[in-house]
């Protein structure tokens, strides 16, 4: 008989009794079954746990030990429709603190009233929820790029199972899939196969996978419980192609040991001063049979001026102004089409600052060589000459500076001349002449000249 409330239940409840929590170490036991039981922890705090039993016959029993030999123990049996509709349960037979009862066929929830401490679970005879799994395939129209459809062939529906507020909640199987894949492996920087697995709640013929890397199989194995029996099920697709692609892209720059160059003028973390050599390195995964870097002038890329085909790139970049670049890669059917982030590559506008003073001769460490001090300059030649016109020096990088010597040999302390013919990476051009005092004085710094263009 089915009431509103039970006057037990409404009586603990005055008492200031509830549910008590999962917490506590109270369990049920299961006699009349010829698999064990399986416990599962439950999604709410109101249920000690969900009890999972192979009860074909429908006659499985339940036992529960009294906390004190002087509680009086009440047993109610509840469905979906929560405690608030709970009935009694017959037939309770009582040995000492043991208490007993039948189950039944069908999936319920039991609430005893241990001396005024309510305790709940739910049970689950699986029985009527036996997996069946007959195969599995590739459901290729619900698939795409970054996922895989399996669609399960076979009876392995979810299990519902019940609040005492009548909250219904997912018992999950656990059937697990399991194939391989690729991981990029940053030690060894490469792709390396791995094995991928992922669970799932139940059989359904939209089951997703993040799509494989490489051709393989996948495996259904399931479910929980067959599994705790030692007799789980198993069933693999034939073999998939992988479709999906995957690269590792990196970018690096050379840095140059100088010490009078204007540094980063670009603002950017790649270029900077021109000219910028960046090399551009990829790496891709089985499925990717076209690649490429791409460069544009707009980071949208709808203008690609350049294409290069190798997975490694090395590329200079002589002009100011800010250049994107970007790796592409895509499958046999062009369908499947991957892009790394985009690299920005800016290359400031030209710079050339002439020193007008030096003193080599002291060797002191501070200003004993003389050097321009420069950015994006991308040709570049400077002639010194002496006050009669001797070429003391004549240098063809702007890293490069003048030790004050000629012959190997330090010039006498006085005025000489430079001549410099450059060219910036912004187009500018530079024709530059002026003085340069050598002069003998410790740590003499001159001021500098910094050099108009056309």
């Amino acid at each position: 008989m089915k009431h509103t409330i039970t006057t037990y239940i409404i009586a603990a409840i005055l008492l200031g009794g509830s549910i008590s929590g999962a917490e506590a170490a109270t369990t049920l036991s299961f006699g009349g079954i010829s698999l064990p039981a399986v416990r599962v922890e439950a999604s709410t705090t109101d249920l000690h746990g969900v009890y999972v039993i192979d009860n074909a016959t429908g006659t499985a029993k339940a036992s529960y030990e009294a906390e004190a030999s002087a509680n009086i123990v009440q047993v109610q049996r509840y469905g979906a429709e929560g405690i608030a509709y709970a009935s009694d349960v017959t037939g309770v037979q009582r040995d000492g603190t043991t208490y007993t009862w039948t189950v039944g066929p069908e999936d319920c929830g039991f609430v005893v009233n241990d001396g005024g401490r309510l305790h709940a679970w739910w049970v689950v005879n699986y029985n009527r929820h036996r997996l069946d799994m007959q195969g599995v395939n590739v459901n290729a129209e619900m698939s795409a790029c970054d996922r895989t459809a399996l669609a399960a062939i076979g009876i392995g529906e979810a299990i519902t199972y019940y609040s005492t507020t009548s909250r219904p909640l997912r018992l999950s199987r656990e059937i697990i899939a399991e194939y391989r894949s690729l991981a990029w492996d940053e030690s060894s920087e490469a792709y390396t196969q791995t094995t991928i697995s992922k669970t799932f709640d139940a059989l359904s013929d939209a089951m997703y996978i993040d799509a494989p890397l490489c051709d393989t199989e996948v495996t259904l194995s399931g479910d929980r419980f067959l599994r705790a029996w030692n007799m789980e099920q198993q069933v693999s697709t034939p073999s998939v192609t992988a479709m999906a692609v995957d690269a590792h892209t990196s970018a690096t720059q050379d840095q140059e040991d100088v010490d009078n160059q204007i540094k980063n003028q670009g603002g950017g973390a790649l270029g900077g001063s021109a000219p910028a050599v960046i090399t551009f390195s990829a790496a891709v995964s089985d499925a990717a049979i076209f690649h490429e870097w791409q460069m544009s002038r707009d980071p949208e890329f709808s203008d690609i001026y350049d294409r290069y085909s190798e997975l490694v790139l090395t590329h200079t970049f002589d002009e100011e102004g800010t250049i994107y670049v970007r790796f592409m890669a895509d499958n046999a059917a062009g369908s499947c089409a991957w892009y790394s982030d985009t690299y920005e590559v800016s290359i400031g506008a030209s710079r050339l600052l002439c020193p007008n003073a030096f003193s080599p001769a002291n060797e002191d460490g501070v200003n004993d060589i003389w050097k321009v001090s420069y950015t994006s300059i991308t040709s570049f030649e400077c002639n010194i000459f002496n006050r009669w016109g001797t070429k003391m020096a004549t240098l063809t990088h702007p890293s490069q500076g003048w030790d004050g010597k000629y012959k190997g040999k330090f010039v006498p302390n006085g005025v000489y001349f430079y001549v410099i013919r450059a060219r910036g990476a912004d187009g500018k051009k530079y024709n530059l002449s002026g003085d340069i005092n050598i002069i003998s004085t410790r740590r003499a710094t001159g001021g500098t000249t910094e050099g108009g263009g056309e």
